[in-house]
């Protein structure tokens, strides 16, 4: 199992940045190696990821989401396997701390040479700062999804 954390601050309130992180099936528009993600239930999503010449399809459930603090996830099922966390940090009225940790089961020679290579690190940075120039150059959500899940 790997690992990987990284942080960003963005240019919005908390409640923009969690906003927008709940429209998942946004996320190609910022999400390198992500084709298109469909949200099936309000905790369920299904991920089509292209990385590298390798094509994985899999479920993510989330599970806990709690409105501009966190959203956990864990996959079930499919060609991938990984948990993880991301936090919201309001830092004052327009600035928000996002924070990302990810653990992750690298398959194949080709993810565990990239791993190896620090690849998921520097693919997880710049789309953390894809998300900043996608939500700072929108100044606001394309929509919520507030509910809580424990």
């Amino acid at each position: 199992m790997s690992q990987v954390e990284e942080s960003i601050e963005v240019g919005v309130p908390v409640r923009t940045a969690y906003n927008q992180w709940t429209q998942f099936e946004s996320f190609p528009e910022f999400m390198s190696g992500v084709d298109r993600i469909e949200q099936r239930t309000d905790t369920l999503t299904h991920w089509v990821t292209s990385v590298d010449g390798v094509h994985k399809e899999f479920d993510a459930e989330i599970t806990e989401q709690i409105p501009d603090e966190r959203v956990a996830w864990t996959t079930v099922g499919g060609d991938a396997r990984q948990a993880g966390v991301v936090t919201f940090h309001r830092l004052d009225d327009t600035h928000t701390k996002v924070m990302l940790q990810m653990d992750f089961h690298p398959d194949g020679i080709t993810e565990k040479v990239g791993d190896k290579l620090g690849v998921v690190q520097r693919q997880t940075r710049s789309d953390l700062e894809r998300f900043k120039k996608f939500i700072e150059n929108r100044g606001q959500e394309t929509g919520e999804w507030r509910g809580t899940v424990n």
